[in-house]
């Protein structure tokens, strides 16, 4: 470690040096948690966090001051970056024949992952699919489901949901496992059981809405939704991204995307029970290893 200035300093991480700054600014001002806190986890979080980016392109939520400040979403790389952090340069979703194209961040080694937490890139999203050594697309390998509730539901009645798409999975020879959105909601995953997984789960999804309709949306519309749990299909869309397995949010506190287990779900009583900062996931993956996949 080297001294730059009075706010910068040089780290040496693995092989890489990586320039770190303004390391006492509060990025969580109401809990007190640092920029360079922020870089402390995600340097001890990335043993289970890297297999989970690997050859995914990352879209990036920046918050340059903090969780109460401006923030944007950043899927170009940045053109100050060091030369060994990797990119793939990638059509942009949605862009017709190809015409726009996006040179995407790969987070391959803790050193990029230390690079962006200096970034305030807090969240880091990724899509369900993954990307060859050449830049080939391919097919999505993970089938996803964001439970999100409609107040005055909340983070409980979204794990009856993910109870009941566990249960239709189940029935379809699909093993399943779940995180915590790390906001309000809920996400289910599995390896994806169909080419086309977007439609698969638009069909779970309105299988429920179906059979449980005091309990489950299917459709956006907002006034379907107060004291239901929306089953939001289209995060399957390969244009859409979610929130990567244990990435912070830009919440209050530093809350974590956190995967859980099938027990902890089905104990769900109270909102608290399945809300986890930092500290606590670095805890639960000392205790228990990487439940996500599990």
């Amino acid at each position: 470690m080297s001294g730059d200035g009075p706010n910068e300093v040089s780290v040496r991480v693995e092989d890489r040096v990586v320039k770190l700054t303004n390391l006492e600014k509060e990025m969580y001002p109401e809990f007190g948690f640092t920029k360079g806190e922020v870089i402390d986890y995600y340097t001890r979080i990335a043993p289970v966090l890297l297999p989970h980016l690997k050859d995914r392109p990352v879209t990036l939520k920046r918050f340059p001051n903090g969780v109460d400040g401006k923030w944007f979403f950043e899927k170009n790389a940045a053109e100050h970056r060091p030369g060994w952090v990797r990119t793939m340069r990638l059509e942009s979703p949605g862009s017709v024949k190809g015409n726009e194209t996006v040179n995407y961040v790969m987070v391959d080694e803790l050193a990029t992952l230390v690079w962006l937490a200096n970034l305030a890139a807090l969240e880091l999203h990724v899509p369900q699919w993954t990307v060859g050594p050449r830049g080939g697309k391919r097919d999505p390998d993970l089938l996803v489901f964001d439970l999100d509730p409609g107040a005055p539901a909340s983070l409980v009645e979204c794990c009856r949901v993910a109870e009941l798409v566990r249960t239709v999975l189940d029935d379809d020879g699909v093993d399943a496992w779940a995180k915590t959105s790390g906001n309000k909601g809920l996400q289910v995953y599995a390896y994806a059981p169909a080419k086309d997984t977007s439609e698969y789960a638009k069909g779970v999804a309105r299988r429920l809405a179906k059979e449980v309709p005091e309990l489950v949306v299917s459709t956006m519309a907002k006034a379907q939704r107060p004291g239901k749990v929306l089953i939001d299909w289209s995060q399957n869309n390969p244009a859409k991204t979610t929130v990567a397995p244990y990435s912070l949010r830009a919440r209050e506190r530093p809350t974590v995307s956190a995967p859980v287990t099938w027990d902890e779900v089905e104990e769900c009583q109270v909102v608290e029970d399945l809300v986890f900062t930092a500290g606590e996931v670095l805890e639960r993956v000392s205790a228990a290893g990487d439940l996500f996949g599990s």
